[in-house]
């Protein structure tokens, strides 16, 4: 029967994409503005070509989305758009505080150049891929790659303030462990679309739960043993945490068995507890997040060497609900940190908690949407990936939203899209293609399915008779 209900097309969902992107490069050119005028008194110098490079990034990105996903969530690219513009507001308006405090370069036409490069990128992997389980037939290659990036920081890479999560390679600096969480999300999906069976249907109950046999404990040890090591030999917690956390949540939608949660658990706080009591860097990040404010006695404790997270607990402090206004606080006071993983103070404390919240909320709705997508899915692979890629967004905000706020420990990683950092953005850009892949692949596939039922007409003759004397089962009296 024709005509149920209206099916939600292409062209829709691409017009509602273009009304949002006219929204976002209305925002961010009005905040850049904005804080231009609190800071200077009158319009920043560059407010036309950055209106440009929003306009055109806007444009090309939603063109691209139209002519190779045109089935993609509405939302994706917007929200991706946004939390980048947001990123650019903050570090031109960060760049004129840290230049005229400490001298040295600005960094916002560099991260600029990352997005365009990242929107390239992402464009670049949507007209590539024309179908996400074309992955699937590489996952082992994916995993030794992701391996020896996930380790080459230990052996190759340089110490920066505190962790080796670098590596400098003809004065440019790569952060692996940015892109590893894209592959270990491709992998673990393909290795839990062939296990998942053996993985959730064995196992002894104890306690009311099924525990994973010894036999299956073999891929969640060997993942645990990993993530230590990159704890203790590259001093990583961000990446250590995600990595770990990535397998655990995926390995719990793959089978629906609590049992791998706690275990997981379990293994995670044994592993942190044991390394956080013995590894000196990773100590002191303990003994900064216990006592924030131990930078200024007279005795500080082992390993506190920073006065960052007291001064983040000021900035958000100074913002309370509202903030001071964009441009009319002291960022720059926490140092070089203020631009890339503490990015979230200048929120807090000239947006206060309304801003810090609506960033918050935009990277839950991405996470929100991804999740939706793994519903959508019809193949197993797709469903596990887009969670995988989900994950990895919400575990990266999470260790670095709390390791500033002081829920967590510091770990040092970039705040996803807004933070300065190239390999960041590239990553995260490519992180969102796949998303919207996946999203159209599966929009597609819905609306085939709406389609073909409702072209069918059903008729008295396409019901099969049944004799006078037949039961309702079909057997005869």
């Amino acid at each position: 029967m024709r005509g149920l209900r209206p099916l939600t097309t292409a062209g829709a969902r691409r017009r509602t994409e273009a009304l949002l992107l006219v929204f976002v490069v209305a925002l961010t050119v009005f905040g850049h503005a904005s804080a231009g005028l609190a800071m200077n008194g009158e319009l920043p110098a560059n407010l036309t070509g950055f209106t440009i490079s929003m306009t055109l990034l806007a444009l090309v990105g939603h063109l691209g989305v139209r002519r190779f996903a045109a089935y993609a969530d509405p939302l994706i690219f917007p929200l991706a758009m946004l939390l980048s513009g947001l990123g650019l507001v903050l570090l031109h308006r960060l760049d004129q505080s840290y230049i005229a405090r400490y001298g040295g370069e600005a960094n916002a036409p560099g991260q600029l150049q990352w997005t365009v490069i990242g929107v390239a990128a992402c464009l670049a992997v949507v007209a590539l891929l024309r179908d996400h389980r074309l992955l699937q037939r590489f996952i082992y290659i994916t995993m030794a790659v992701a391996l020896v990036l996930l380790i080459a920081p230990a052996f190759f890479g340089a110490d920066t303030y505190g962790a080796k999560r670098w590596i400098i390679l003809f004065g440019f600096s790569l952060q692996p462990g940015e892109f590893v969480k894209i592959m270990i999300s491709i992998f673990f999906a393909g290795y839990l679309v062939i296990h998942r069976d053996s993985l959730a249907l064995t196992g002894r109950k104890f306690l009311g739960m099924r525990l994973p046999p010894m036999r299956q404990l073999g891929p969640i040890i060997t993942v645990w043993i990993v993530s230590l090591l990159v704890l203790v030999f590259e001093r990583d917690l961000g990446t250590s945490l995600i990595f770990f956390g990535v397998f655990v949540v995926m390995l719990y939608v793959a089978t629906e068995r609590t049992s791998w949660i706690v275990t997981g658990l379990l293994m995670a706080g044994a592993g942190a507890f044991v390394v956080g009591s013995t590894e000196p860097h990773v100590k002191g990040r303990v003994a900064a997040w216990l006592e924030p404010l131990s930078y200024y006695w007279k005795e500080r404790p082992p390993g506190v060497i920073s006065d960052q997270s007291a001064q983040a607990l000021f900035s958000f402090g100074t913002g309370g609900m509202s903030g001071t206004g964009l441009g009319m606080g002291h960022p720059e006071l926490i140092g070089f940190a203020g631009r890339s993983d503490f990015i979230l103070t200048t929120v807090g404390e000239e947006l206060g908690l309304a801003g810090v919240m609506a960033v918050l909320l935009m990277y839950a709705l991405l996470v929100q949407r991804g999740l939706r997508m793994a519903l959508g899915a019809r193949d197993p692979f797709g469903k596990l990936l887009a969670v995988g890629l989900s994950a990895a967004l919400a575990l990266q905000v999470f260790v670095v939203a709390g390791g500033v706020t002081g829920l967590i420990p510091l770990t040092g990683k970039a705040l996803p899209f807004l933070a300065k950092g190239g390999s960041s953005l590239l990553a995260n850009w490519i992180m969102i293609a796949l998303l919207l892949r996946i999203s159209d692949s599966a929009e597609r596939q819905r609306e085939a399915d709406a389609r073909g039922p409702a072209e069918t007409t059903i008729t008295p003759m396409a019901v099969p008779q049944q004799p006078e004397n037949a039961l309702p089962g079909g057997d005869r009296r």
